[in-house]
């Protein structure tokens, strides 16, 4: 059980800190453990990453307010957009083409909301487009929270169930 609950911290983590990676901790845990069983670090996994993944969601979909330093920062920063400068000119043209893509794309998943349903689950499940943008992009288009929390809960425990298991399947394969 404690394995688990770690787990679950672990997830959660890497699900707001990019730079905490799941997958390695659950091979590392399965390859080091002779104890836990994939389907429940999958569940656990799955959990602490929507868990995660959700406050995204939620501040994308404007649910949440930032914390006061992070709004502060962009308060002052709009207040600074104001005075005219050649640098924020020059990157906001280089910056243009990209910005009006995904404006185009935020506007296609508000016009079918199952295309991004579908764009959302394959994400949690193989992690491409990334899952973090999805997350982000799926409460900028109000997808509904049950949709959300469905699929990527199966999604991921797909995906890190698969995982779970692949330290004894290859060593089992190899033998």
């Amino acid at each position: 059980m404690g394995w688990l609950l770690v787990t679950l911290g672990v997830a959660f983590g890497s699900a707001i800190v990019p730079v905490v990676n799941a997958e390695l901790f659950v091979v590392g845990l399965c390859a080091s453990q002779h104890n836990p069983h994939w389907l429940w670090l999958g569940a656990a996994v799955a959990v602490g990453q929507i868990a995660g993944k959700l406050l995204y969601y939620l501040a994308a979909r404007g649910t949440i307010r930032l914390p006061p330093l992070l709004h502060d920062r962009l308060h002052h920063r709009l207040h600074r957009e104001h005075a005219p400068s050649a640098r924020r000119d020059r990157w906001h043209r280089r910056t243009k083409v990209l910005r009006s893509k995904i404006e185009a794309l935020r506007e296609r998943c508000q016009r079918h909301p199952h295309w991004m349903a579908g764009t959302y689950g394959v994400s949690s499940l193989i992690g491409l487009p990334p899952f973090m943008a999805t997350s982000v992009l799926a409460g900028m288009v109000r997808m509904r929270l049950v949709t959300f929390l469905a699929a990527g809960l199966a999604g991921r425990w797909v995906r890190f169930s698969l995982l779970a298991a692949s330290p004894a399947l290859l060593t089992g394969w190899m033998h």
